[in-house]
């Protein structure tokens, strides 16, 4: 099974899957809207209005696992994100992304390590998986670093599509 296999959800609850950006750049990052992190969202959408033309998507997966930091319904989530931030990427129904009920979407992420070479459990809100244009995950970046910083958008450039 790859990554374009496992099903998802949009926040709205239609059936969807990563195969719908085969051959795009995706930037997959657990998100929640009353985390001191929040404002990544900005970041997070300006990469997809940069990159989007290029091949980039970034994609929301909603989580409460921390701090209880995601508490919102779908509509509430949806409503916060595209009124407070502009957000105009895709985002997915709310997951776990640790524990016994962690989605399959992230038993596959989190076995890639981070620069420091460490896999395993997400550690906050935010943290963010670059995944190739052919399904590989490539990169993991942890919740702290800015989804503009100069690491990141390098990664990035690295994996659009020619």
């Amino acid at each position: 099974m790859t990554l374009y296999d496992i099903p998802l959800r949009t926040l709205t609850g239609e059936p969807t899957s990563l195969a719908a950006y085969k051959g795009r750049a995706v930037l997959v990052v657990n998100v929640a809207s009353k985390c001191g992190l929040t404002p990544q969202y900005e970041g997070l959408e300006r990469l997809q209005q940069t990159y989007g033309d290029r091949g980039l998507t970034v994609v929301g997966v909603p989580c409460n696992q921390f701090a209880g930091q995601e508490p919102g319904s779908a509509e509430e989530i949806e409503t916060f994100c595209s009124t407070t931030y502009g957000v105009s990427f895709p985002l997915l129904e709310k997951s776990e992304v640790n524990g016994e009920n962690r989605h399959p979407l992230y038993t596959a992420l989190t076995a890639r390590a981070d620069a420091a070479g460490e896999a395993g459990d997400v550690q906050w809100n935010f943290e963010k998986f670059l995944i190739s244009p052919d399904g590989e995950v490539v990169d993991r970046i942890r919740p702290r670093t800015d989804p503009e910083a100069p690491e990141v958008i390098a990664a990035i450039e690295a994996q659009l599509p020619a």
